[in-house]
């Protein structure tokens, strides 16, 4: 956002100095020019009176000696003919035979003043010639031509176009500086405010989060961040009843269970056999209970940690995978082969993966776990770990009877499961667990069907990094 900000301000200030800064360095170019033009004006006509007498006295003299003075003094050669083209007096190695020369001549005996048009600038270097009719009202006697000099007028509009930019790059700064100061003062809170937001989505105690957004801004965003205050207050106290339920229930259902299952264990040699099949189904309910409640607890804790890693962003965790989803592999070899399927990994190199090694062998775990319990009797179950662009991939595949269509959007919901596995033991939270421990690497769990049939589990990953 500051950069948004920053990026409109100084656009602003470009086109504001700009259309300061360029009509003024114009009219400054335009001025010192028609300076020039009127200094070099007088000169002519001053010249032009004394070739007016000239001619009318037939002396020359004084005319000859102002012409050469001037040009020793200021260095710019004059030419003054009569009326007949005749050259009267001539310095400074300028010459009326010139073809320039001649044409202004040509057009100063026809009464017309001579000035050179458009605007001097800092690079000019070309001399200008001017020409003036000698005479008065429609009677020429002669004509006067100079040729001026502009390199101490272009220094002088050099020197000027040097303090405009210079001033028009020191208000720049200055706005620039003013622009920054505004837009940190502006946008510092939001920065804190959103880390303190991202804290307390991760479930850190308020005060912590709240520590993080110092009063500061404008009044709306103090103003913001009291209100932010009050709701991080009640968001952790509801989370933290929340957490409180959860242990406390933990805790209060485990010993009841515990009890239970030991006073059931200690009935079994007092029934007799036609009892037999009610205790198997009163044991299995049990166990099934537990099962659930350590899900709900696993479930629990990844959600906490996904939340964690949120606000680190997952920094500093790198694994192999490879070695991890090998080691998993063949951890749940027996397994398999008692449920009468055949498991195998796909050799590769070596993928490193941003993930702890316990986080991603416990992903491993629950997508073993279902293939072997869901694939069903003689299925063939691979598993590969592999790279794509900026990704690490662990693959699951198997070839069972897989999900339909409609199915596939629905694994990882909580608590789900297809209807043609009722019968299998589970509690529908294990692919939540798992995506719930790949997003807080910032990962994600793709679910397709396998060809020709089968399922094919995906955990991207992104690729890791050793330092």
């Amino acid at each position: 956002m500051r950069t948004r900000v920053l990026t409109v301000v100084l656009a602003f200030v470009v086109l504001a100095v700009a259309g300061f800064a360029v009509p003024l360095l114009g009219v400054t170019a335009s001025q010192r020019t028609q300076q020039l033009l009127a200094a070099r004006s007088g000169d002519l006509d001053r010249f032009a009176a004394l070739a007016e007498q000239a001619a009318e006295s037939g002396d020359t003299g004084a005319l000859a000696a102002e012409v050469t003075r001037y040009t020793e003094l200021y260095g710019e050669a004059v030419v003054v003919v009569d009326a007949r083209r005749v050259p009267v007096v001539q310095t400074g190695g300028l010459r009326a035979a010139d073809p320039a020369v001649a044409r202004l001549i040509d057009a100063a005996l026809r009464n017309q003043r001579v000035s050179p048009g458009g605007t001097l600038r800092p690079w000019s270097r070309r001399a200008e010639l001017l020409a003036r009719p000698a005479g008065t009202g429609t009677r020429v006697s002669g004509a006067v031509v100079l040729r001026a000099s502009v390199r101490a007028a272009a220094d002088d509009i050099t020197l000027r176009w040097a303090l405009v930019l210079a001033g028009a790059g020191l208000f720049a700064v200055a706005c620039v500086v003013l622009a920054r100061t505004a837009t940190r003062w502006v946008v510092r809170p939001l920065h804190r405010l959103d880390r303190a937001v991202a804290m307390l989505a991760a479930g850190l105690p308020a005060g912590i989060a709240a520590g993080h957004l110092q009063v500061g801004g404008p009044p709306e965003l103090r103003q913001l961040a009291t209100g932010f205050h009050r709701m991080a207050d009640a968001v952790t106290t509801a989370l933290e009843q929340q957490r409180r339920l959860v242990a406390d229930t933990s805790h209060q259902l485990r010993n009841p269970l515990a009890a239970l299952r030991l006073r059931i264990d200690s009935l079994q040699s007092r029934l007799p056999a036609s009892a037999t099949r009610t205790y198997t189904g009163v044991t299995s309910e049990l166990e099934r209970m537990e099962e659930l409640l350590d899900d709900l607890l696993t479930l629990a804790n990844a959600e906490h940690r996904a939340g964690e890693l949120s606000v680190t962003a997952g920094r500093g965790a790198c694994c192999d995978a490879t070695a991890v989803v090998a080691a998993q592999c063949q951890w749940w070899q027996p397994v398999a082969e008692r449920a009468g399927a055949r498991l195998r990994f796909v050799p590769g190199p070596t993928v490193l993966t941003a993930c702890a090694d316990s986080e991603l062998a416990q992903v491993a775990d629950i997508l073993l776990d279902n293939a072997i319990k869901y694939a069903g009797n003689g299925a063939r179950i691979e598993t590969r770990c592999l790279t794509e662009g900026p990704d690490a991939v662990v693959e699951v595949r198997d070839d069972g009877p897989g999900l339909a269509p409609g199915e596939l959007t629905c694994a990882g919901t909580r608590f789900w499961r297809s209807e043609r596995h009722r019968g299998v033991r589970g509690s529908g939270l294990g692919l939540a667990i798992a995506e719930q421990l790949v997003a807080g690497r910032g990962g994600r769990v793709e679910f397709a069907a396998a060809e020709p049939h089968g399922l094919r589990v995906r955990v991207v990953l992104p690729k890791g990094y050793e330092v």
